[in-house]
């Protein structure tokens, strides 16, 4: 059974279904009159979870193919056929999905689940399905997913929404493209080999890398500005501190393109959400 739930956590990207979920709450914790009660909190949390892993399992279905040609993906259960891709499983996605989308409805409103469903939806079709395979805009497009789990916390609390959150929305969406880049550079050759239209693999390594360093800066210098909406000094120092962590990573990738130091830069994006993410949440806390 451990070993079954194991595959299951894999299959469904759960792990990614959390960061996602992060981005929901720090939605939720930035938008004034944040009065949710504790179980409306607790809905929207497991809400994003269930609906982001639904949309990862279908992800892991559908790029079974391409996943089984690269390196890093090929031990994935549906590649190995630990777990049968099968009509179940795509039934099961289409439930849990529908059965989040509801419930956040119904515990919250119409426009924070209509939220939730656009972000599994530009996950799992307009990413996975349209543009992965296409376009070299497939991560750009891509980066609505995350935003608009933001939007959905946001969105639980007042259905308006205040400019901070949509502020955070968009740091989202502009992180994602380098995030994926600095990935892509990392393992290039996979992506070759998948045929998947990722930017290092299109273009020379100094516009590769002088890109990713680009939308770091923009993305570090954005998300500084919800301070001026509200947002304290726990969230300035963790969106600034996770921000020149970036920055440095991305200018040492620019200044010398290589492998390893691509693998640096994509823990840093991650380390510069989590700060930012983390201190957003915290700020609310401690300081209202």
């Amino acid at each position: 059974m451990g070993e079954t739930l194991k595959l299951v956590y894999t299959a469904a990207k759960v792990r990614l279904g959390f960061l996602i979920m992060l981005c929901a709450l720090a939605g939720f914790a930035v938008s004034p009159n944040n009065d949710l009660t504790v179980w409306q909190v607790v809905v929207l949390g497991l809400t994003v979870l269930l609906c982001s892993s639904s949309a990862g399992a279908f992800n892991a279905i559908y790029e079974r193919d391409i996943d089984a040609r690269m390196k890093r993906t090929r031990t994935r259960p549906f590649v190995t056929g630990q777990i049968e891709p099968n009509a179940y499983w795509l039934a099961a996605i289409v439930l849990i999905t529908l059965f989040a989308v509801l419930a956040l409805a119904l515990v919250t409103n119409a426009v924070a689940a209509f939220f939730l469903f656009l972000g599994a939806f530009f996950y799992g079709v307009v990413y996975t399905v349209w543009l992965k395979r296409r376009t070299w805009w497939n991560v750009v497009v891509g980066g609505a997913a995350g935003s608009f789990a933001v939007m959905t916390g946001a969105a639980a609390v007042d259905a308006a929404m205040e400019p901070a959150p949509l502020i955070l929305a968009l740091v989202l969406f502009l992180w994602t493209p380098p995030h994926f880049w600095a990935l892509a550079y990392a393992c290039k050759k996979d992506y070759q080999n998948a045929e998947i239209p990722m930017l290092p693999v299109l273009v020379d390594d100094r516009t590769a890398t002088l890109t990713i360093l680009i939308n770091a800066v923009v993305v570090s210098l954005l998300s500084l500005v919800p301070v001026f909406y509200g947002l304290g000094w726990i969230y300035l120092l963790g969106a600034a501190s996770g921000g020149v962590y970036f920055v440095q990573a991305s200018l040492r990738l620019a200044r010398k393109p290589g492998i390893q130091l691509a693998w640096r830069t994509f823990g840093a994006s991650i380390v510069q959400l989590g700060l930012m993410l983390t201190a957003a949440i915290i700020d609310r806390l401690i300081l209202g």
